[in-house]
């Protein structure tokens, strides 16, 4: 699943929507995020990572690290729909267990914290994955974690019951079955389908309390964070600063925290700069601001940490929008959009190549990539126009109309954002050249994905997804078609703009399923090309991960497709 950054908001995001990774035991060649060198037109060497990597016994003991954030969120359970966030990523990866890890160069792991070893242990006539568990990981309130927990995430992410608000089914809807082996610290996954990503699956992995039903699902993790089992345990929340505070764990099994604590602070995301630069903070991420980028360089013991990672702003439509449900008029306002302008206006100053991504899974700087945009890859005001011509909007003074309505957008962005408001202008002007009416919302930061973009209450907006090393079931998601739940409602999930099709689930389904890796690139592109027609995400550029960080604190900055230890996070001795 991807988490959508918020970029107010993962986003994530998105905020997720974050993106959650998952990952496989044979990830598709070129997946895995390693580079070939720096992207063309780069003024300097792109790194696969920059964290400042030092060793745990040059890191001094103790200490608080400030993290700004650019939300509040309010469901802390990354699985939800409400809580894949890039936001709620950042504060559960120190408190949640994943088996699986993956280094700068995308190669994946055990995490021996939580899994001794995991392997296909057969292939024929099933798929069948046999995870050996660490029995030293407990969860804070003393349980073991066992096999069940695996089990019951499984069977609440595999769509099976609609009335979980899950994020992403990607891989757990091809789970057969999940048992014990030889003991509770076995867990044998057979999948009904082979699932080429199957390391990907159960990070992070929730207790099996929380997914026994679908309303301990949906509300206990509402304003509460109620169990974790990682280096940091959660302390405490303060809605009225925007706070939340996670100390070191001293239950922990595995190797002590360096931090003592890491206190999250939630601030408009033009308000983080200063913050940051007055002291008050000792992290954020820049994203791609070329303002906040020039500043936070110069601020004194401070130092910008970027790296290249599958992290890609994008303009998104919602196809449930009165005016954007027939794909002839998304594919008109797709050409309408010059996107290289909007990328040269987001990336100056940036020190970054001004680059189009013409694919919703694979990065500029990846194997598999291909350019699949075809005409909705190239800016064409004129055809633009024939097209809307030709599905009925037909041009009456400035602004095209419809039996008797207008063809007004209504682009919703986040307040204190001027990248969005910037990228919201500029789509304004380019389309009014064609007759298209754009009307600006600011809304709230706070609100943007869980009251305007996740239930759909937008015409069209912008934000970024953050990758991770395995495109295709990190992503699967975002286009995925909508499930009913046992209501008959229709469930998008984490596809946000509420476009999909059996065509792409299906196309999807063999990339994902497919274990030769030439093969799996393959079908993944062709899965990219029928998104392109079907215009859900227009994608703009591959995202710099730019974070500002005090230059004393280890381990930690732009960590591109590393997973950070958070336990070696700290400040140099």
């Amino acid at each position: 699943m991807i988490s959508i950054r918020r970029v107010s908001a993962p986003a994530a995001a998105p905020a997720v929507l974050v993106v959650l990774a998952v990952v496989g035991s044979l990830t598709l060649a070129g997946c895995g995020g390693g580079r070939s060198g720096p992207p063309a037109g780069s003024a300097s060497e792109i790194k696969a990572y920059d964290i400042n990597p030092v060793a745990r016994e040059k890191v001094r003991d103790g200490g608080v690290l400030r993290w700004g954030l650019n939300e509040y969120p309010a469901n802390w359970n990354l699985n939800h729909v409400d809580g894949n966030l890039a936001t709620v990523k950042r504060v559960m990866d120190g408190l949640m267990p994943s088996p699986f890890r993956s280094n700068e160069k995308g190669k994946i792991s055990a995490n021996v914290d939580y899994l001794l070893a995991g392997r296909i242990t057969a292939s024929r006539p099933k798929q069948v994955v046999t995870l050996t568990l660490n029995p030293r990981a407990r969860w804070s309130d003393g349980k073991p974690i066992t096999w069940e927990d695996y089990r019951a995430q499984w069977q609440a992410l595999s769509g099976k019951n609609g009335d979980y608000r899950v994020a992403g089914t990607t891989g757990y809807q091809d789970i057969e079955s999940v048992t014990r082996g030889k003991d509770d610290y076995r867990a044998v996954v057979t999948f009904a389908k082979p699932f080429g990503d199957w390391q990907s699956l159960f990070a992070p992995l929730y207790p099996k309390a929380t997914n026994a039903t679908p309303e301990g699902f949906n509300t206990d993790w509402l304003n509460r964070i109620p169990v974790t089992a990682g280096p940091f345990r959660f302390v405490a929340f303060d809605p009225t600063a925007k706070t939340l505070t996670i100390g070191r764990d001293d239950r922990w099994w595995g190797e002590r925290a360096k931090l003592d604590q890491i206190i999250y602070r939630s601030l408009e995301s033009d308000a983080l700069i200063g913050a940051f630069s007055n002291g008050e903070l000792d992290t954020f991420d820049i994203g791609p601001s070329a303002p906040d980028y020039a500043r936070a360089k110069l601020t004194p013991d401070a130092i910008v940490r970027q790296a290249a990672a599958p992290d890609f702003r994008h303009i998104t439509m919602n196809g449930e929008s009165a005016m954007l449900s027939d794909p002839k008029v998304r594919q008109a306002i797709t050409m309408g959009i010059n996107r290289q302008a909007i990328a040269q206006s987001d990336l100056q100053g940036l020190d970054w190549p001004i680059v189009l991504l013409n694919n919703h899974f694979f990065m500029n700087t990846q194997g598999g990539y291909r350019d699949n945009a075809g005409e909705l890859g190239v800016y064409n005001p004129g055809r633009a126009r024939q097209m809307l011509d030709a599905a009925g909007w037909k041009l009456e003074g400035q602004t095209r109309k419809k039996d008797g309505k207008e063809l007004n957008l209504r682009f919703v962005m986040p307040s204190g954002l001027q990248l969005t408001k910037a990228e919201a202008e500029l789509t304004q002007n380019m389309l009014a050249q064609i007759g298209v009416k754009v009307t600006l919302q600011a809304v709230p930061g706070d609100d943007f994905f869980t009251a305007y973009i996740i239930p759909g209450n937008y015409d069209i907006t912008a934000f970024a997804y953050v990758g991770t090393p395995f495109p295709v079931s990190s992503g699967y998601g975002q286009y995925a078609n909508a499930k009913q739940d046992s209501k008959g409602v229709k469930r998008w999930n984490a596809n946000l703009g509420r476009i999909g099709s059996p065509q792409i689930d299906a196309a999807m389904d063999r990339a994902t399923a497919e274990l030769d890796g030439a093969q799996a690139i393959a079908d993944t592109n062709a899965a990219d090309k029928l998104i392109w027609q079907a215009v859900n995400v227009v994608t703009l550029y591959q995202r710099p991960q730019n974070v500002a960080v005090k230059s004393t604190i280890a381990n930690f900055g732009a960590r591109g497709f590393y997973d950070l230890k958070y336990q070696d996070i700290g400040f140099m001795k």
